[in-house]
């Protein structure tokens, strides 16, 4: 007992200032996000300037796949990262390695699995995520090639979690910038230079996630500072379903955001059809326009990963005070940055689909509308995912399940099927802001109590 208040007197995430932990933990979080975002939008940039419209359809055809690996890196590397550092601040510290070996050996096995589920399922997949006849030959060429990736994005995504929570944020940073960075020089090189197109931007993305799972593995093998044995790595049932609890949020998020994309591909695809604009330009848009909000969210979920830590130790060690000091915080940064990208968003929706290529006045056309509006609500919407991050961080998995999935199952999956059969396309649009606001509301509504009762 004597060891364990040594160890959690000693930790920097107990006493340390709380605002500049954040700033430690959350400026490497945030470019790891923004890295891991930057393999999509630099692969839509290239392939819209090198391919075309119906290239950049493919990629949001595939993107579910993509969704769907990050849906269990997050289940894994968050579930066992937040247990993690419960663990370390309650002092058990041979109990929070089991979990993070438990956790690593399973992001590879759920890697694999869906790698080959993938490559078995190609072309049906496809159909079903909203593939037209046009797109699918340059959808079945990218999606073939980047699921032989998906056990290393799996390793790199899940595994950088528990890279920062051991203390390394520096590190689980330079895993994935280590890996954007070859896939934005190998993109142009392998499209434009060897003449391979799509499949070349497949196999630069598929290389960078390669290396970046390596790192990972190097760092577990010499840098760690954590106590791992060999035999921790064997899943543990009991680890498991720790893991998977307080994990359950952040996949359940994804898992949303894959069925909200599949269901709005395919509506895309039969009211397009019926619209001036076709069925190609609105799937093409949609996909360049989500890559975008994109870089809007990774930074803040970065700083909801950046504060999980802080939030897990000290909400474990009882320090209560700097649980609530340190939301107040991520709050704020959440809701600056969400108004500079607002702002971008409305005045210069031509000048940032622009950046992906080229096309028609009517590609333009709904570009544009589509971006001012079923993004209006941009200024409110980090405090809802920071939220879902903060009751998985504390424990209170069942808040944060609910978090995850206000505003794409709750409210937006409902609102897209009504308003596009009453407004056909531009029912779509309008379903955006309108969700957006209604998941705002149950955030601030359930964290408020939170806060207040940690208070008490």
């Amino acid at each position: 007992m004597e060891e364990t208040n040594i160890s959690q007197e000693q930790n920097p995430l107990g006493t340390a200032p709380v605002g500049g932990l954040i700033g430690k933990f959350a400026i490497p979080a945030i470019i790891s996000m923004l890295v891991s975002a930057l393999y999509n939008i630099v692969d839509q940039i290239f392939i819209g300037q090198g391919v075309g419209m119906l290239g950049n359809a493919a990629t949001n055809v595939a993107f579910p796949v993509t969704t769907i690996a990050t849906a269990l890196a997050l289940l894994l590397g968050i579930g066992g990262a937040s247990n993690y550092n419960l663990e370390m601040g309650a002092g058990r510290e041979k109990k929070a390695s089991s979990i993070a070996g438990t956790a690593l050996s399973t992001l590879v096995i759920t890697g694999v699995i869906l790698a080959v589920a993938v490559l078995l399922f190609l072309r049906p997949l496809l159909s079903l995520f909203g593939a037209t006849t046009d797109v699918m030959p340059y959808a079945v060429d990218y999606l073939g090639i980047t699921a032989v990736g998906l056990p290393f994005y799996a390793l790199s995504i899940g595994g950088n979690h528990i890279v920062r929570a051991d203390r390394s944020p520096t590190y689980s940073m330079t895993c994935v910038l280590t890996g954007a960075i070859i896939n934005t020089i190998l993109d142009p090189l392998f499209i434009f230079g060897f003449g391979w197109g799509i499949k070349g931007a497949a196999w630069a993305t598929v290389i960078g996630q390669v290396v970046s799972g390596i790192l990972v593995i190097i760092y577990f093998g010499k840098f760690r500072k954590m106590y791992l044995e060999m035999s921790m790595l064997k899943p543990s049932s009991e680890c498991l379903k720790a893991i998977i609890s307080l994990g359950m949020a952040s996949c359940i998020n994804q898992i949303a955001m894959a069925v909200v994309q599949i269901v709005l591909n395919n509506i895309l695809r039969y009211y397009g059809g019926l619209s001036v604009y076709g069925s190609d330009i609105p799937i093409a848009c949609v996909g360049v326009i989500s890559k975008v909000n994109q870089v809007f969210m990774a930074i803040c979920i970065g700083i909801s990963q950046g504060c999980q830590p802080i939030w897990g130790f000290n909400y474990g060690a009882k320090k209560y005070d700097r649980v609530r000091l340190a939301y107040r915080y991520s709050v704020i940064a959440c809701t600056a940055i969400a108004t500079v990208f607002f702002l971008c968003f409305q005045l210069f929706p031509h000048q940032i689909v622009s950046i992906f290529g080229t096309g028609s006045d009517l590609y333009f056309q709904f570009a544009e509308r589509y971006l001012k509006i079923f993004m209006f609500m941009t200024f409110a919407n980090g405090i809802q995912p920071m939220s879902s991050g903060f009751f998985t961080s504390i424990g209170k998995a069942k808040l944060g399940i609910v978090m995850s999935l206000t505003r794409q199952v709750l409210f937006l999956l409902p609102l897209i099927v009504v308003f596009s059969l009453i407004m056909g396309i531009d029912g779509v649009m309008y379903a955006g802001p309108i969700a957006d606001a209604a998941a705002l509301s149950l955030a601030i509504l359930f964290a408020r109590r939170e806060l207040v009762a940690m208070k008490k």
